[in-house]
């Protein structure tokens, strides 16, 4: 799944628990596949900020070279 079909999985499970018409076992279940999901969802954002601040600094570096230099 990619990060917008795992948010949207996780706001289900959020729902569903608000409701608090599971069962024990039922609720555990699911929050514990909400904890995953938000890890993952975590990883992704962690990964993506990493390949942002990357490029970033390429297009600073750009920005620093002089007119002779390009």
């Amino acid at each position: 799944m990619n990060f917008e079909e795992q948010n949207n999985r996780l706001q289900e499970i959020i729902k569903k628990l608000e409701k608090n018409d599971t069962s024990i076992e039922e609720g555990t279940k699911l929050y514990e596949e909400g904890v995953k999901i938000a890890k993952d969802c975590y990883d992704i954002l962690k990964t993506n900020k990493g390949k942002v601040t990357i490029l970033k600094e390429e297009l600073d570096n750009l920005s620093d070279l002089d007119d002779d230099e390009i």
